[in-house]
């Protein structure tokens, strides 16, 4: 086929289906939905909580009453076997005649199911960033052996660090950056704890964030082995805290750190020793995914998933107070989103050729748990989903003449985004911050670490700059009935829009860079 029919098939597929009605934004619906949701009555929608049992059984009523069918065989629940963990917070840190404070100067935790986890005199390294990137050629724990040792890592990676855009991607984060991914290389590489320096700038948030993200009652999935083969303490000290730390070794961590951009840098033996005892009370519990089917006709087995995560942080405890933390933007305007959606889409005269799968995952702010499990336990198998779109905060301001685009060159769903915003007037407008990983942060990736595609559609400090300083993770992201909501009803219509085209198409729009994700969907035929 010559380019030209190419690109006119292409242009084809992109067409708009001219039986669909426009998307209708129902505000009250949408408000309501949002604030019973973001109510303190639902307790900040914690795992394994009350405010579980809450949330799931308000989304299960709603898919019933939308006209949705079961998304899981004969269920509206898929059962996430997980181990809810809480960690005494009295804990110190002592290294090596230092004590240091959890919450104020560090936070540990850790995913083993075990009653408690201890460093014993464990000797300190400092391996830089801690990666292990063989096409980067680059190997933070070359000639080094960190086995039942503790490491300190620095937070995103060398192209941040560097602002070169010839290590790693520059400025934009790559999966090595993640704090997700230096627990798990430093537990292959046999370490016992992990601390990970905390800086604003490369970590994208402040400390406050880090402190009420890891200092209440943390998730995890559950293996045959308890999970033994995770890393032993999963830990953040503050900047300050390294640099007392590195002044006991007799270095200063602010130079010792500019070496670590470096390529060749060598992993640093800090000759001190860190002491903690990290005691547990864990619990064995089932969460929950909720996920409604709107069955499709002509090819009712391609899926097309719509999706918003419908946990949040739960309540913890500041100054002595208990503070909930009811995650209204985050990600309560998202699962509203997703039923505006399917409402929209169950309403239509005439049903789309592809099943659409409206789907709300558990434990995304602990480390995308839920999807990690629909990921590897899909209602059908993985080649059969077509693509993922993935609501993580919505635009609750007024509408702009833009949307983002999380990564670029990454799939053929940009082109999609692309067709979308033209029809509305809008522009596509780059990441304005890809050093902080937002294609890593959310439940898509985990479906993308099984080859399908996906979109990321996320607002929440870009239209308020106000909400990661104040209100990101705190008890701050209440619901306000003074939103305007002209961007959740733009964004919807938009994603509305390729919703309609990829339900009633036959494209499989492909992963366009090379990694791991194309492989695997090269491997699945598509």
């Amino acid at each position: 086929m010559n380019t030209f029919r190419l690109l006119a098939l292409f242009g084809v597929l992109l067409l708009p289906n001219v039986n669909a009605t426009p998307f209708q934004f129902d505000e009250k619906t949408y408000r309501q939905d949002v604030e019973t949701l973001a109510s303190d009555k639902f307790e900040g929608r914690g795992p394994l909580s009350q405010g579980e049992t809450l949330t799931v059984e308000y989304l299960e009523k709603a898919y019933k009453a939308i006209g949705l069918k079961p998304g899981f065989g004969d269920s509206y629940r898929q059962a996430v076997p997980m181990a809810k963990i809480t960690a005494d917070q009295t804990m110190q840190l002592t290294i090596p005649d230092v004590v240091f404070n959890n919450g104020r100067d560090f936070t540990a935790r850790t995913e083993q199911i075990q009653p408690q986890v201890s460093l014993d005199n464990s000797d300190i390294v400092f391996v830089g960033y801690g990666i292990n990137a063989p096409e980067y050629q680059w190997n933070d724990y070359a000639n080094i052996d960190v086995k039942d040792k503790t490491v300190i890592v620095l937070v995103n990676d060398p192209g941040f660090a560097t602002q070169d855009p010839n290590v790693f991607k520059g400025n934009a984060m790559t999966y090595y950056g993640r704090w997700t991914y230096k627990y798990e290389e430093a537990a292959r590489q046999g370490a016992k704890a992990v601390f990970i320096v905390h800086e604003t700038a490369p970590a994208a948030y402040g400390w406050n964030v880090v402190e009420n993200s890891n200092t209440n009652t943390k998730y995890t999935l559950v293996d045959d082995q308890n999970n033994q083969s995770h890393i032993g303490v999963m830990g953040w000290i503050q900047h300050s805290t390294a640099q007392t730390v590195f002044q006991k070794a007799g270095l200063d961590f602010d130079k010792v750190k500019l070496t670590a951009a470096k390529a060749g840098f060598k992993a640093i033996a800090l000759n001190l020793k860190a002491n903690l005892v990290v005691k547990n009370t864990i619990e064995l519990a089932t969460s929950y995914n909720v996920a409604g089917l709107l069955p499709g006709t002509s090819q009712s087995d391609e899926w097309l998933v719509m999706h918003a995560h419908w946990d949040h942080l739960g309540k913890t405890v500041q100054d002595g107070k208990t503070v909930i933390l009811n995650g209204a933007v985050d990600n309560a305007s998202g699962v509203a989103g997703v039923m505006q959606l399917a409402r929209h889409f169950n309403a239509q005269d005439k049903a789309p050729k592809r099943s659409i799968l409206f789907t709300a995952f558990t434990a995304e702010e602990t480390g995308l748990i839920g999807a990690q499990y629909f990921a590897s336990n899909p209602p059908v198998p993985t080649k059969q989903l077509v693509s993922f779109l993935n609501i993580d905060g919505m635009n609750v301001g007024k509408g702009v003449d833009y949307i983002l685009r999380y990564g670029h060159g990454v799939s053929q769903l940009e082109t999609y985004l692309d067709a979308a915003a033209k029809a509305q007037g809008r522009t596509v407008k780059a990441d304005p911050r890809p050093q902080n990983g937002l294609m890593f942060r959310s439940d898509h990736f985990a479906l993308a670490q099984q080859g399908v595609p996906g979109l990321l559609f996320m607002s929440l400090g870009d239209t308020d700059p106000d909400y990661i300083a104040h209100k990101y993770h705190q008890g701050a992201d209440d619901y306000d009935a003074n939103w305007h909501l002209g961007g959740v009803k733009q964004d919807l219509a938009l994603i509305s829009d390729i919703i309609e085209k990829l339900a009633n198409n036959n494209d499989w729009p492909k992963w366009l860079e090379e990694s791991d994700f194309k492989k695997l969907r090269a491997q699945d035929g598509k």
